[in-house]
């Protein structure tokens, strides 16, 4: 019976909140059919001023509506006349079903109609996730006796996770992969014998539900492992393994970039599509991760977003670096790098690539803005036809200092943000910043592409943004100088402005 009332309570909410509450940008369509019809995520109070509280509806396509209610009395959103007060709802509600439930109770079953979001977003992101397999040689040296050491050189499989990035739906379209840079990269790997370079002279990938192990191929002749020209072990990875092409990475993201024909894809998957990215990611919110944990196949863990902005130190190339990353308590393991992390709405926040391995509680992702500047700079460019296979940045030509940080809460919205002043320390001969105008002392407050407003309230929104910048764009520069609000002429970029991300 309960079952039955959840199903005949979606589908009056589906047409009820649509029509007589005013919930704008939903269709009216039944939220129980199929995975890309729009549905309601959540309901949540965002703000009150002590008689009326509003409520924010989010739906699955990102889009919001919020309603009032009153306290003490039917709220009403009556922008045509035609709205339903909260207890007329109710009352619907129970005719509809024969229920004799309180409006408390009618509440929670309502609430809880949406807690299948997080399922449903984890089951349409299973279409975008790959497990991947990076072939390198690696030699190893043994000490036979004293005196003499033999070294012994050959194929190694490291593995990890990726996601669909963007998908050319065209005849003879390609697809772009993101994964991890250290997935497709081995400091250990042998350069002389793995192609010149220390990336993977191979890298093969499986789409979920299509999932296989690469395995020695064995010459039948033998009964012995197989063996390629060189003498290296040679692997069958498997009719539905996708071979992948490296594009290019940048080791100091920690992001790397693949292709494959889109046509391969579609002939195992003919579903598979690309990741949405989400526009941002708050302290709090879902943290879903879907990756390749211990080489075991693509399985789902969730927790929340811990820190949105957090810094760890790694070293994938013999040189440690670091890195600006998300928080986060969602369980991570060992092939669990390169895989997506996930909001509610099953967009995309970030790419997880590391863990504490003393607590299994603190595990990082690489933040969406640095998965999309760099992913986006090294597809542009690599279709440009630039054969560095790196992403590129604009060099501002400025040192920065930040001072007054503070967290700022919004009571409308019910989100809040850390904001610091950016503080411009020195300025380069002969660089962009010196060419817009700026100056020491000067406070960063914008910078303006192409005529669009970019406010900068944290320092790492420059290098972000500069990720985003290609050559002919147009930009200006807003700063506070002397308690006033300066903004300098245009600049337009030239390709010597921009230099290779490592």
């Amino acid at each position: 019976m309960k079952k039955q009332a959840k199903t005949v309570l979606t589908s009056i909410l589906s047409l009820l909140l649509c029509g007589a509450l005013f919930f704008g940008g939903c269709a009216a369509t039944d939220t129980s059919s199929t995975q890309d019809q729009t549905y309601v995520v959540s309901i949540e109070q965002t703000s009150s001023d002590g008689t009326q509280d509003v409520y924010t509806v989010t739906y699955s396509d990102g889009t919001t509506t919020t309603f009032t209610v009153t306290n003490g009395e039917d709220g009403e959103d009556g922008q045509d006349g035609t709205s339903l007060s909260l207890s007329e709802l109710y009352e619907q509600y129970k005719e509809a079903t024969g229920e004799d439930l309180t409006l408390s109770e009618f509440l929670s079953e309502f609430l809880s109609f949406s807690d299948d979001s997080a399922t449903r977003a984890v089951q349409k992101n299973l279409l975008s996730v790959l497990k991947i397999y990076a072939e390198f040689i690696v030699s190893e040296s043994y000490s036979m006796r004293p005196g003499q050491i033999q070294t012994v050189s050959d194929t190694a499989l490291c593995t990890g996770s990726a996601v669909i990035y963007d998908m050319d739906t065209a005849e003879d379209g390609y697809t772009y992969i993101v994964t991890n840079y250290h997935v497709v990269y081995l400091e250990e790997a042998n350069a002389t014998y793995n192609g010149g370079i220390k990336i993977a002279r191979k890298i093969c990938g499986y789409l979920y539900g299509s999932e296989d192990t690469p395995s020695a191929a064995v010459d039948e002749s033998t009964n012995t492992a197989q063996k390629d020209e060189i003498g290296y072990t040679v692997y069958d990875y498997g009719e539905a393994a996708i071979a992948l092409e490296y594009v290019g990475g940048s080791v100091s993201a920690d992001i790397a970039v693949l292709r494959a024909k889109t046509s391969d894809i579609l002939a195992i998957s003919p579903s598979a599509t690309a990741v949405t990215l989400a526009d941002s990611y708050r302290v709090g919110e879902t943290a879903i991760a879907i990756g390749n944990p211990e080489s075991l196949g693509i399985s789902v863990t969730e927790g929340i977003v811990s820190v949105e902005n957090d810094y760890i130190t790694l070293s994938i190339d013999g040189t440690e670096r670091s890195y600006r990353s998300i928080r986060i308590d969602t369980a991570l393991y060992s092939g669990n790098s390169g895989g997506g992390l996930f909001n509610v709405k099953g967009e995309l926040i970030g790419i997880t690539n590391a863990g504490d391995s003393a607590d299994e509680n603190i595990n990082y992702a690489v933040p969406l803005e640095i998965v999309r500047g760099t992913a986006d700079s090294i597809i542009f460019y690599f279709e440009q036809g630039d054969t560095a296979q790196c992403a590129y940045k604009l060099t501002f030509g400025i040192t920065v200092s930040t001072q007054n940080s503070s967290y700022v809460y919004d009571v409308q919205t019910g989100y809040g943000t850390i904001e610091e002043e950016v503080v411009v320390q020195s300025v380069t001969a002969d660089s962009v910043a010196e060419a817009c105008g700026l100056q020491a002392g000067d406070l960063l407050c914008a910078i303006l592409v192409n005529g669009e407003r970019h406010e900068i309230t944290r320092s790492f929104h420059i290098s972000d943004l500069a990720l985003t910048l290609r050559e002919g764009d147009v930009i200006k520069l807003l700063v506070s100088r002397d308690g006033e609000e300066v903004l300098s002429g245009p600049c337009t970029l030239q390709a010597s402005d921009l230099t290779a991300v490592a």
